[in-house]
């Protein structure tokens, strides 16, 4: 009986884990549709940032620091990315019918680099293939796998 105990309890948290990134993707990827909206359009959203700029601006107040801009030695980097990355994460994978259950959002902002969808189809069957963590898929990226 313990042992059946620890077992459903490790599959509820499998499931609850597979739950919450499936909610993760669907809530970033409705963000960035948002986002395209808000800017008019995809042609229009390609140029202007400065709507994400004050959306990170408001969402900081609002939400908190996840969206916060924040000041390097540099001088002032606004620090939106995570908005940015929720937009191109929208555009890039709006095409595909499904989303890949096998990657997480890290997964993804790692294929957010590339342009050819040929690559990414091939990095998202690698790491679902052979369930790459992020740390793997990033190995293979770096390798440059695909052009090989």
């Amino acid at each position: 009986e313990i042992k059946n105990e620890l077992i459903n309890n490790e599959v509820y948290k499998r499931v609850k884990d597979y739950s919450k990134n499936r909610n993760e993707l669907s809530t970033y990827y409705n963000v960035g549709k948002l986002l395209i909206e808000a800017q008019g359009g995809e042609d229009r959203a390609r140029y202007g940032d400065g709507l994400i700029k004050e959306y990170s601006e408001r969402l900081t107040k609002e939400l908190g620091k996840g969206y916060s801009i924040r000041i390097t030695e540099v001088g002032k980097k606004y620090n939106y990315k995570t908005l940015l990355k929720m937009r191109k994460f929208y555009l890039v994978f709006k095409n595909f019918s499904t989303l890949s259950r096998h990657l997480t959002w890290s997964h993804y902002c790692e294929l957010l680099t590339f342009d050819n969808v040929d690559e990414i189809n091939y990095y998202i069957k690698q790491t679902g293939d052979y369930n790459l963590s992020v740390r793997e898929l990033r190995e293979k990226i770096k390798s440059k796998e695909y052009q090989r």
